[in-house]
């Protein structure tokens, strides 16, 4: 009655118009409003009923009602509430500034609502940093606690976390909500360990944790893959009733599954008394990541049963893993499910099908999809870059990078990565080394995500020593930087230095997760530090509680399998929750090679034949121990077996980078034009090595035939002829990288140590699983591998 003048009748249509507007009949509210004009409204009125349009959504109308309503009714309230709908409404939020400036311009004083509104209203940082002082000059950064807080997540929000701590500083009065703004920031940033010291000042000050104060912690702990936190948080969630909800439970199952916690955050999830499309979005990633395909599938069905939007639904997500799995089956229905919903064209959806279609060697597919997007943005092209990259089109990768870049879009982080990466496939240290310069023009050269996968290139590229320095020079490091480093040692077969940076990786706080003990068995396999690897194993599944991947079990039978304990692998064979599968039995067997086991060889080949029937490898490795053994009748009954089946040993070759061209050979090569040369530069060597004592291994040859052919096979391998054309083409004392497909042979190794010698110059084979750095004639690998 006070408001609207202790008139009785502008009262009661005023209830009128509430009630209307309440029931969502905003039309007849409006033709109400307009009935009351000119006599019965008043700013009441027409605040009321520009409430009304802003809550439904109706921000054209709202602000059409505004312009034509009279200067005389408009008060703050009214500015405060026309801003606040057009803040809410896409692509308006610069309408809302402007009006703010008008509400000045037409001498109205903004309140710390109005002030407050338009500070949380999305637009650039000069807005906020513009609006700063003008809080100032009406001292609402004194008086209003709420005015404070609103200008610290917008300068939170805008990354500008220096002027942010400034005013938090000169903050007078600080409650829950401050502290929640500025540690939000902080943990955004990355700046971890502020967070933390904001979060314990906040503790020590008696103000009360909120869900916000302990979700931006946990994206501290999630962020640092800090578990012991995580845990610290959970009891402290566990203890404030008002803050274990739906929000902060689904912070936690967000720690538990990055940090390979996956019992914790499924006994975490079955407590959970709400759950929302988050929380199961959430088990799904983590599930994915942690490879249980079973599970996602069926935590998938579960969300479609329970209801949830099927617009919601982790599309991108399941079509990961079924690019991951590989299946494209899987993947293929849910692309159909997309083309129902209407969703296929959708960023997000349209990149993850590229992505599966090409992790499951669909290449053609997923260029259908790439040619399908009408907006083709800089992750979409990453994603088709990346999968011409997986499926080794490394040449086609770059010149999709160079469309990109004519097509005017900046290459990102995640494209370097990829870009990257398919320099150190072909192994041309040239081109990384000229993207190496391209980053640092960029401006990306700071990401941490760029240095490593330089880090990565320099190791597969044969330069450990620009491997190190990248790692050096790192402004910031991550665990992936760690990993990668620690698996540039291991490559190397440096398994020492290995553990060494694993152990140097814990003392900095960083813990390790499943693709770092990864790299550390894999150090251990390639040096037979068989109790090393049993200690490390053990430690990642009780120390850290990782559920170790088929690739840990791998590596650990590996490891038995090259010292010779066979008992222990036949009982981890036992153990392992998992089906056999190739990669395991191919290690098997090698031991097998390496210690003439025949009997176990020739139970890991018969797996071999069965699980993976178009690969010749097996058939060669079998056939090979038997000749080794002097069984030439069983070797040849193994080969007689591959050919009748239709199956071809793959061809040994090596290439090198020559003035950033890559020059192949096979073996005893005739194609290059510079093969006389190459062959006189070899028996140069061949006789410097005779005189040193180099005595030719034949059963490298493997054949039956006499010893001069096999003496003739020998002399021309692939990697021999490429180390005489580069010693022809490059300088004296310049390193040589060699790059092979399949293993070298004894024979080689032993020739290439002489060799290394006798030219003064380091040589570096990368073969297909490791690194022989070859100087003054010693081998890196300390001739295990």
């Amino acid at each position: 009655m006070v408001k609207t003048g202790f008139d009785p009748a502008t009262y009661r249509l005023n209830l009128h118009l509430h009630s209307l507007i309440s029931s969502g009949r905003l039309a007849q509210a409006r033709d109400l409003f307009d009935r009351m004009a000119p006599h019965r409204s008043n700013a009441f009125s027409l605040n009321r009923m520009l409430s009304g349009y802003a809550r439904f959504g109706q921000a054209a109308a709202a602000h059409s009602l505004f312009l034509s309503s009279p200067p005389r009714l408009r008060d703050a309230v009214t500015w405060t509430v026309m801003m606040g709908a057009l803040a809410a409404a896409p692509g308006r939020a610069a309408d809302a500034v402007s009006l703010f400036r008008d509400m000045l311009r037409e001498g109205v004083a903004p309140d710390r609502v109005a002030v407050s509104t338009v500070l949380n209203v999305p637009a650039d940082s000069t807005t906020t940093a513009s609006l700063h002082p003008f809080a100032v000059k009406l001292g609402l950064l004194r008086s209003s606690v709420v005015v404070c807080n609103t200008l610290i997540d917008a300068y939170c929000k805008h990354g500008l976390l220096s002027a942010a701590r400034r005013v938090f500083q000169e903050t007078p009065h600080r409650d829950a909500i401050t502290y929640n703004a500025i540690i939000m920031g902080c943990s955004k940033e990355g700046l971890h360990g502020e967070a933390l010291d904001l979060f314990a000042d906040m503790r020590r000050a008696g103000l009360v944790a909120t869900q916000f104060t302990f979700s931006s912690v946990l994206t501290v702990a999630t962020g640092t893959g800090d578990l012991r936190l995580g845990r610290q948080v959970h009891a402290l969630v566990a203890r404030s009733i008002s803050a274990c909800n739906v929000f902060v439970n689904n912070s936690l199952l967000d720690l538990y599954s990055k940090c390979d916690c996956l019992g914790e955050m499924e006994k975490l999830f079955d407590e959970m008394p709400e759950r929302d499309n988050v929380s199961f979005n959430v088990m799904i990633a983590g599930y994915a990541w942690s490879r249980c395909a079973g599970t996602v599938l069926r935590l998938f069905r579960e969300m479609q049963v329970l209801g949830f939007d099927r617009q919601a639904l982790p599309y991108a997500t399941l079509l990961s893993v079924a690019g991951s799995l590989p299946h494209v089956g899987i993947g293929k229905q849910i692309h159909a499910q997309l083309v129902l919903l209407g969703l296929s064209s959708e960023d997000l959806v349209g990149n993850a099908l590229i992505d599966m279609y090409s992790k499951c060697g669909m290449l053609d597919a997923a260029k259908a999809n790439f040619a399908n997007k009408n907006d083709k943005t800089g992750v979409s092209w990453t994603a088709m870059i990346t999968g011409h990259v997986q499926n080794g089109q490394q040449e086609e990768a770059l010149r999709l990078f160079c469309d990109m870049r004519r097509a005017g879009l900046s290459p990102d982080r995640a494209t370097f990565s990829s870009i990257i990466k398919a320099s150190s496939s072909l192994a041309m240290i040239g081109l990384g080394r000229q993207l190496h310069s391209y980053l640092i023009r960029s401006g990306h050269m700071s990401s941490v995500f760029s240095g490593s996968a330089l880090l990565d290139m320099y190791a597969k590229c044969g330069c450990l020593e620009e491997a190190l320095q990248t790692f050096d020079e790192m402004p910031e490091r991550n665990s992936i930087s760690w990993n990668a480093v620690i698996s540039a040692y291991a490559h190397y077969g440096q398994a020492k230095n290995a553990i060494k940076m694993f152990e140097g990786m814990l003392r900095y706080g960083f813990n390790p997760d499943s693709v770092t003990f990864l790299s550390v068995l894999s150090a251990c396999s390639h040096n037979g530090l068989a109790e090393e690897c049993m200690k490390y194993f053990e430690l990642m599944k009780h120390e850290y509680g990782m559920s170790p991947w088929k690739e840990h079990y791998s590596c650990v039978i590996d490891t038995l399998g090259r010292v010779g304990r066979f008992d222990k692998v036949q009982k981890m064979l036992s153990e392992m929750p998992f089906e056999d599968d190739p990669i395991i039995w191919s290690s098997i067997l090698h031991s097998c090679r390496i210690h003439g086991n025949q009997d176990l060889a020739r139970v890991a080949a018969e797996k071999l034949f069965s699980m993976g029937p178009t690969d010749a490898t097996p058939y060669v490795i079998l056939s090979n121990i038997y000749a080794k053994a002097g069984k030439w009748e069983d070797a040849a009954r193994v080969k007689k077996t591959m050919r009748d089946r239709g199956l071809r040993k793959e061809s040994g070759y090596s290439w090198v980078e020559f003035k950033q061209k890559i020059y192949s050979f096979s073996s005893n090569d005739q194609t290059n034009p510079m093969i006389a040369e190459i062959k006189d530069e070899l028996e140069r060597l061949y006789k410097e090595m005779d005189k040193q004592g180099y005595k030719p291994d034949t059963s490298c040859a493997l054949h039956q035939v006499d010893d001069d052919l096999k003496l003739e096979s020998l002399k021309y391998h692939s990697e021999r002829l490429a180390i005489a054309f580069a010693l022809i083409n490059t300088p004296p004392g310049t390193p040589i990288r060699v790059m092979k497909n399949l293993s070298a042979c004894l024979d080689c190794h032993a020739a290439i140590k002489m060799m290394s010698k006798i030219v003064n110059r380091d040589i570096i084979v990368r073969d297909s699983s490791r690194f022989h750095h070859f100087k003054d004639g010693v081998c890196s690998c300390g001739d295990y591998w």
